[in-house]
C-alpha cells in the first residue's frame, strides 16, 4: 500500500473554489483501480488548512493517478489557490484499515 498525505493551506478567500475543485479529483480517483481512499480532510481550528490522504495499491498506481484528467484538473487549478506550495509526504504502509499490509 502506497499512502500520500497532503498538508495544503488555501488563501481564505478561495477555501469554497479549492473544495470543488478537490471534490472532483478526489471522487474520480476513487474510480481508478489502483485507488483504495481519498480522503479531504478540513483543519477544525484553521478552516484554510486541508489534508488530503490518498492511498493506492501500488506506488505506480499513484503515478498513473498522476497521468489523469481529473488530476490536470486539479493541479491546473489549485496552486494557484494556495497561500503556499504545499507539502506532500509519501509512506509505505505498514498497518491499513482492519490490519497489516
Amino acid at each position: 500500500m502506497y499512502v500520500i498525505c497532503v498538508t495544503i493551506f488555501v488563501k481564505p478567500d478561495s477555501v469554497r473554489h479549492f473544495i470543488e475543485a478537490t471534490l472532483d479529483n478526489a471522487s474520480n480517483s476513487r474510480h481508478e483501480p489502483g485507488n483504495v481512499r481519498f480522503d479531504i480532510l478540513q483543519a477544525e481550528d484553521d478552516p484554510t488548512r486541508f489534508m488530503l490522504d490518498e492511498a493506492y495499491l501500488t506506488k505506480e498506481d499513484f503515478v498513473r493517478h498522476q497521468q489523469t484528467e481529473h488530476y490536470a484538473r486539479w493541479k491546473a487549478v489549485a496552486p494557484g489557490l494556495m497561500a503556499k506550495p504545499r507539502d506532500s509526504v509519501k509512506h509505505h504502509a505498514l498497518f491499513f484499515g482492519d490490519g497489516p499490509v
